[in-house]
């Protein structure tokens, strides 16, 4: 049966996953690489059919080696053989609205507005190349993080920044679209009235970590902007910082540019405040005998507090807020201090499914029906797949999926 890969390319890490190509999907394995360019770097991967995990050690200084790597062992594996595509998760895309096949003019996009998200699109357009080089004829289609804040009111893409570099493109995107789009789609299925004629707030929160408000099923704002290191504090990301902090850098301390950058994006959030560590895991368990732990964890408590009850603001009310991300779908205590102190929303969380990480953790005679979904970007972006044509003629012919459009 033909197959379809499906490719997450991150800064540090490559995510990976193989679907057959039936009604419905079915992943047969998943994996990922992790720690690229530091000590340590691993390839964890399962096959769901026999469901056996393992773990390759390797040595990989850099992206590019890993990327190689990483193609090599796929060609080696069975599940590879009958992949007939690949889907690519693009954290930035621009004004693209849809899912589109990889094409010389979209590449050249590609590198034209890499400088828009240097830490995600040239990882993400070697793996393209990669592909391209070693396997010509293999449709690949780009699936744009962005798109689902595609259509947001212009008042909350707007930059207060002069007019000319809104022409330039400068503007909030948004990002966390792939999983944002899932957990729409599994609201529907869950029966949620919210999904189409309602207010939600969903709440990715994991290594990177946003918001966004969604009224009628269309995003309305996000707490991620122009790049996604801005908005609510991160794991090593700042978010949202006084303007100010670069010149008053670049006097004091002789900081370039690129040091600040690298600053905000790697060397923040909650690793930067804690001084030990990004993962809130790590946070949780030192918070009792190590101030700075705790203050990183407040800290991003407090920020996620404020982005929902601002967008509460926006949306005139809250009917339906979901957990989703690495911490958001298993850090219980995390959850109830966000949602701490917002009875005046109609938030009231029960502690004891909370406590179970359940699928719904709020009272069941509560205004605001509070959820803990589990993402899945991989799947997003194998179904937009599934659906592709070639000159208008569907390339998995017997799969039975409606072309994306």
């Amino acid at each position: 049966m033909p197959s379809i890969l499906t490719i997450n390319g991150g800064s540090s890490s490559i995510r990976f996953a193989i679907y057959r190509a039936a009604e419905p999907l079915q992943r047969v394995l998943e994996g990922k690489i992790d720690r690229i360019g530091l000590s340590g770097t691993n390839l964890t991967f399962a096959n769901l059919i026999s469901r056996r995990p393992a773990i390759e050690s390797m040595v990989v200084p850099q992206h590019q080696s890993a990327v190689g790597f990483l193609i090599d062992w796929l060609e080696a594996r069975a599940e590879f053989s009958n992949a007939k595509a690949v889907g690519h998760r693009i954290v930035h895309g621009m004004q693209h609205s849809q899912p589109e096949l990889v094409s010389p003019e979209l590449l050249r996009e590609f590198h034209r507005i890499s400088p828009y998200d240097p830490e995600h699109l040239p990882r993400e357009i070697e793996l393209i190349e990669t592909i391209l080089q070693r396997h010509p004829q293999m449709p690949q289609l780009a699936c744009f993080d962005t798109a689902f804040h595609h259509a947001m009111p212009r008042v909350a893409k707007l930059l207060p920044i002069p007019r000319r570099f809104d022409a330039r493109g400068i503007q909030r995107y948004g990002f966390h679209g792939l999983s944002y789009e899932y957990l729409m789609e599994e609201l529907v299925r869950l029966g949620d009235p919210a999904a189409k004629n309602g207010r939600v707030i969903l709440a990715h929160l994991g290594n990177g970590a946003s918001l966004a408000a969604v009224r009628d099923g269309q995003s309305i704002d996000t707490s991620m902007g122009f790049t996604p290191t801005s908005g609510l504090v991160m794991s090593t990301r700042s978010g949202d910082l006084d303007p100010g902090l670069a010149p008053y850098l670049a006097r004091t301390e002789q900081m370039s540019t690129a040091e600040f950058y690298a600053m905000v994006s790697r060397e923040s959030g909650m690793l930067g405040i804690s001084e030990t560590s990004s993962d809130m895991r790590d946070l949780l368990a030192r918070e009792a005998d190590d101030v700075r732990a705790a203050e990183a964890v407040d800290l991003f408590c407090y920020q996620a507090k404020k982005w929902i009850g601002s967008y509460a603001a926006a949306l005139g009310g809250l009917d339906t807020l979901v957990f989703t991300g690495g911490i958001g779908e298993n850090c219980p205590s995390v959850r109830a201090r966000i949602c701490d102190g917002l009875g005046f929303l109609g938030i009231d969380l029960d502690e004891s499914e909370n406590a179970a990480n359940a699928h719904e953790i709020s009272r069941t005679n509560g205004r605001v029906s509070v959820r803990v979904v589990r993402t899945d970007e991989e799947l997003m972006i194998a179904r937009s797949v599934a659906g592709i044509e070639i000159d208008g003629a569907p390339l998995f012919r017997s799969s039975g999926f409606t072309p994306w459009r």
